[in-house]
């Protein structure tokens, strides 16, 4: 395995896709809330590869193999007065954990939220997932008094 110095960081493509809803089914299998579902994870992704207001970004080697993922959608804050990024899909391949590519990617969204005037980036974590608590800590993140809720809608 090449080091993590080989590892680039780029906006996510077409071709993408595949590789991106394999990372999502590596994170679907630790979080509790979500089942994992490819067509609707892929159905998904094209969704934010054809938004504006979104953005994924991956890590891939030199030989362009995808080993992480993040993705962020733009929200309007009335708290902010002003746009916020909803980060997700946070997820780096096992082979290449600790190596510094999801610091990389979180980065790389940082930067995008700050090119479009956001003025806050917020995520939600899997409450059992102490390494993602800790990844993120390093990184700044502070936990708030905020839980997340949800209702799904049923079709009609």
């Amino acid at each position: 395995m090449p080091d993590a110095v080989s590892i680039s960081v780029r906006p996510a493509v077409q071709g993408d896709v595949g590789s991106l809803a394999d990372l999502l089914e590596v994170l679907f299998s630790v979080e509790e809330d979500f089942s994992i579902d490819r067509n609707r994870q892929e159905r998904g992704l094209q969704m934010m590869l054809d938004n504006g207001m979104a953005r994924v970004l991956v890590a891939a080697d030199s030989d362009g193999t995808v080993v992480g993922m993040c993705s962020g959608q733009l929200v309007v804050s009335t708290a902010e007065g002003g746009l916020a990024v909803l980060v997700e899909d946070v997820v780096v391949s096992r082979d290449w954990r600790g190596k510094g590519i999801g610091s990389r990617l979180m980065r790389g969204i940082m930067c995008w939220a700050r090119d479009n005037q956001a003025r806050r980036l917020q995520l939600l974590a899997d409450r059992n997932n102490g390494p993602a608590f800790g990844f993120y800590a390093s990184l700044g993140w502070e936990a708030t008094q905020l839980v997340c809720l949800r209702n799904r809608i049923q079709p009609s």
